[in-house]
C-alpha cells in the first residue's frame, strides 16, 4: 500500500467504517483505495504522498463528472449520492488553493525558470504542478500560466 499520511488516514477511516458498519462510507473508502492501488499497478511502484494526492484528485474529478451528469438528469438520488461521495473524497484532499495563492505560486515559478513568453509554458507547468497537486486542477493552472505569460 502507498506511503504517506493521507494513505494512513484512508486506511484508518476504512477500518473505522468497517467497525461502525457504515456500508456507503466503506464503499467509497474502498473505491479510493482501489484508485490508489490501480495507479500503483499501472506505474509499477509504490506511491508516495504526492502520488496518493494525485490519485485521489483524479478520483474526485470522476465524481465531479458524475455530479454534473446527475444534475442534468432528473435523478435526485444519484445527485445526493455523488454529493456525499465528493464530500468524503474532499476530506482526504488538501484545501483548494485560492486564486491569489495560485497566482503567487505561478508568478514565483515564472521568475524561477526565467520564463519570457508563451513558449515557456511547459517549463512553468513543470515547476508549478508538483507544488499544487491535489490543490488546484490542471486546467485552472494552465489557464493562469498562459494568461500571465502573455501579459
Amino acid at each position: 500500500m502507498a506511503k504517506g499520511e493521507t494513505a494512513q488516514r484512508l486506511q484508518q477511516a476504512t477500518v473505522a467504517a468497517m467497525k461502525a458498519r457504515e456500508k456507503e462510507r466503506l464503499g467509497v473508502l474502498r473505491m479510493l483505495q482501489a484508485a490508489i492501488k490501480q495507479v500503483e499497478v499501472d506505474e509499477r511502484r509504490e506511491l508516495d504522498e504526492p502520488g496518493v494526492l494525485k490519485a485521489l484528485a483524479g478520483y474526485a474529478r470522476k465524481v465531479k463528472d458524475q455530479l454534473a451528469a446527475a444534475r442534468g438528469s432528473s435523478r435526485a438520488d444519484l445527485l445526493e449520492q455523488a454529493e456525499r461521495e465528493l464530500a468524503l473524497v474532499n476530506t482526504f484532499l488538501p484545501a483548494e488553493l485560492t486564486a491569489e495563492e495560485l497566482e503567487r505560486i505561478v508568478r514565483a515559478a515564472i521568475a524561477d525558470v526565467g520564463a519570457t513568453g508563451p513558449q515557456d509554458l511547459g517549463k512553468v507547468m513543470k515547476a508549478v504542478l508538483p507544488e499544487v497537486t491535489g490543490r488546484a486542477e490542471g486546467g485552472r493552472v494552465s489557464g493562469l500560466v498562459k494568461k500571465l505569460l502573455q501579459s
